[in-house]
């Protein structure tokens, strides 16, 4: 895989614009990221910008909280995907999963799953900052018995993102079941590289084209 292949070029600050996005795209464009990520109400401009291009369009559902209804998380990844969206994101409930309510955790990702259809890539984000390691092992398979491609790491508006220990785990946990998405706190070359090195499949950071730029500068010497 090219390392560009490895980004969700992300965008999921409150106050982002319609410009904002469309620089987004045109950045993913020109790079060659796997997806841009933006919030739900963006996701017809971004399909739009990307039309014809190998960008995806990865929309956020149920965030940042996750603790919303399921019909809720489903409708909003419907939509999401009748606008567009290649790939949806969504936060579990972590409150359900620290009160042992696994059954439904499955099953909130479940529908929302229903509501992707198949040939929508669906990440689970379980918010690793906040659980312990038997819930984290709880949450990744909770999410592969749902159906997830993805299980990913955080959000990034917690109280912490992506952490090599976090992802060796969840990597050695799913197995060949799912791929793993780190997400949070990936600021420059080193850190994505040792999440990849760690078992990462894709890195969303709002860092990307820094990123990048260090390491075209590398690999130019």
């Amino acid at each position: 895989m090219e390392f560009a292949g490895y980004f969700d070029h992300t965008n999921l600050k409150p106050e982002a614009t319609e410009a904002d996005i469309k620089k987004l795209c045109e950045e993913a464009k020109e790079y060659g990221f796997a997806s841009v990520c933006v919030n739900s109400g963006y996701t017809a401009i971004a399909a739009d910008c990307l039309e014809d291009t190998d960008v995806d369009v990865c929309t956020v559902v149920g965030f940042p909280l996750g603790s919303m209804s399921t019909k809720a998380k489903a409708f909003e990844a419907k939509q999401a995907v009748e606008d567009g969206a290649d790939e949806i994101d969504m936060v579990i409930n972590v409150g359900a999963l620290k009160e042992g309510e696994d059954d439904y955790v499955i099953y909130d990702i479940s529908e929302v799953r229903k509501a992707c259809g198949e040939e929508v890539l669906l990440k689970v984000i379980i918010e690793t900052c906040l659980l312990t390691e038997d819930e984290k092992r709880r949450a990744c398979l909770a999410a592969i018995e749902a159906g997830a491609d993805f299980i990913k790491t955080s959000t990034g508006f917690s109280t912490g993102g992506a952490t090599v220990s976090d992802v060796k785990f969840m990597k050695e946990t799913v197995g060949k079941e799912a791929l793993v998405k780190a997400s949070g706190g990936i600021r420059d070359l080193k850190t994505a590289k040792a999440m990849i090195e760690a078992g990462a499949n894709r890195l969303g950071t709002s860092a990307t084209v820094e990123i990048m730029k260090e390491y075209l500068a590398e690999n130019n010497k």
